[in-house]
């Protein structure tokens, strides 16, 4: 799982808590990447941050459901 955020962003940060949580609880990996420091992916999510991705699929755009997230990677 990745999940692309932006430093002082809360939604971003309400997105890396839900993943954290989820993943742990799941025993799934995940990684963050800061949308300002690829400038491909600043050209294309510059304000549609946090994005997170499942498996390579673009899976969720500023708001992260826990439980949509947990039943996707179970």
């Amino acid at each position: 799982m990745v999940v692309i955020t932006r430093e002082g962003c809360h939604l971003c940060a309400d997105a890396l808590s839900i993943t954290r949580s989820v993943c742990d609880d799941v025993h799934a990996d995940w990684l963050a990447v800061d949308v300002d420091t690829d400038p491909e992916l600043r050209a294309v999510y510059t304000d549609h941050v946090p994005v997170t991705f499942v498996d390579g699929v673009e899976f969720s755009v500023w708001v992260l459901d826990s439980v949509r997230l947990r039943e996707a990677l179970a």
